[in-house]
């Protein structure tokens, strides 16, 4: 609904109250305060959400693609012909065959689980973003070279150049039993993914070296998948699923990290219901200071009606006065949310030289740092939300002002 000069006349004369309305102009202030605050807060918490499931996924995928293809016990014998299989798989970009193992490792009487991961040059050659420490390049097979994760080099005391012993529990049969093998191999390079659970068990060797401490002949144990998109990628596989029964299973990120995920969508719909709940409150806040503004208004709408204004007048004038009310917390609120966003990870440093704690510990929130990604759709919900709540509460009071009947409040001036 558009405004007459007159109406808006009105509005603005309304919005910005006189020296003797300083308390109604405090409450309207307070409400504009508290719509900024809210939309702020919805909008950094949602984007740090969306961030950290964001990141999760990129720092996920990097190490297990989208989806993996895992033999049954353990093993795809004839992993040439799947391998090919899967490549020609359509809006399949890659796929690349993998050797994951849960090992013993030690160094100077030092003992840690792992993780080994047998990869081929190609996707060695890929860790280079991750590389904290070291040469890559020299991870060769036959050449008695490996990859560790920072942390686990932490813990181990290991640095670049030592050599680590490798402990594979299921060692060759002897006539005294089954004697675990133990290979030696030298550190040379120190890489980190930013996921602190991987970080401190990742041990990276040719898959050739793996096969040979593992003794699995020329078989494998995955075969990593990567796809055109990763939010399709059971539609994008499910006819190779199909193909592949009796042979391998096909178990895409969501499922390998279902538990991590489906809790991070509960907590993000949990946040915003709850956080949806200070919108609510800011538009309480309008509700309220409208009201306020009519009771002091009471005399001025009655001379108005007196003068020729409608019912719809006075309607239009209070519910703009607490739309622009609303639109201008939500406008402020955007402009804050994004420059928190802006300067967050200063934010945490701020608090943590205050507090003298870590707010973010990687070994609790597995990234090293407060990730946040926008999502414009959500922004604009947020927005709209704000809006639509703050127009509601304005209905009321407009209402109560619009039917104001002059006769009565005049009877006696």
């Amino acid at each position: 609904m558009l405004l007459s000069p007159f109406e808006w006349m009105v509005t603005k004369r309304y919005m910005l109250p006189g020296k003797g309305e300083r308390f109604i102009a405090l409450v309207a202030g307070i409400s504009v305060g508290v719509v900024m605050l809210s939309v702020a807060l919805l909008i950094v918490v949602m984007s740090v959400m969306n961030g950290f499931r964001g990141e999760l996924l990129d720092r996920f995928v990097n190490l297990n693609g989208h989806a993996i293809i895992q033999g049954y016990n353990g093993r795809i014998d004839n992993w040439q012909g799947v391998l090919e299989e899967v490549r020609e798989t359509p809006r399949v970009t890659s796929a690349s065959p993998m050797i994951e193992k849960p090992l013993l490792v030690t160094f100077n009487g030092r003992a840690e689980a792992i993780q080994l991961r047998g990869n081929t040059q190609q996707d060695i050659g890929k860790l280079s973003e991750n590389l904290v420490q070291g040469n890559l390049s020299l991870i060769e097979p036959d050449a008695g070279r490996v990859a560790i994760g920072s942390r686990l080099a932490i813990k181990l005391g290991a640095r670049v150049g030592d050599v680590i012993t490798i402990i594979n529990p299921q060692g060759r049969s002897t006539p005294f039993g089954t004697v675990p093998r133990q290979v030696g191999y030298e550190v040379a390079a120190l890489i980190e993914t930013g996921i602190y659970d991987f970080d401190q068990v990742f041990v990276i060797m040719p898959i050739k070296d793996a096969q040979t401490l593992l003794l699995t002949g020329d078989s494998i144990e995955l075969i990593e998948v990567m796809t055109e998109d990763a939010e399709e990628v059971g539609e994008i596989l499910g006819g190779l699923e199909q193909r592949l029964q009796g042979r391998a299973v096909v178990n895409d990120w969501r499922t390998i990290n279902s538990s991590i995920f489906e809790a991070l969508e509960v907590e993000r719909a949990a946040m915003f219901f709850a956080l949806s709940l200070i919108v609510l409150v800011a538009a309480f806040n309008i509700l309220s200071s409208l009201v306020m503004l009519v009771r002091a208004k009471t005399r001025d709408i009655a001379i108005l009606r007196t003068m020729g204004a409608t019912r719809r007048n006075v309607l239009k004038i209070f519910v703009t006065t607490g739309t622009v009310i609303g639109a201008v917390g939500t406008m402020t609120g955007l402009v804050l949310g994004f420059v928190i966003l802006y300067f967050r990870q200063g934010i945490v440093g701020f608090f943590e030289a205050v507090t003298g704690q870590a707010l973010w510990d990687p070994s609790v929130r597995f990234l090293t740092e407060l990730p946040a990604r926008v999502d414009p759709s959500e922004v604009i919900g947020i927005c709209v939300l704000a809006m639509v709540l703050s127009f509601l509460a304005t209905l009321y009071p407009a209402y109560k002002a619009a039917n104001t009947d002059p006769v009565q409040v005049l009877r006696y001036e």
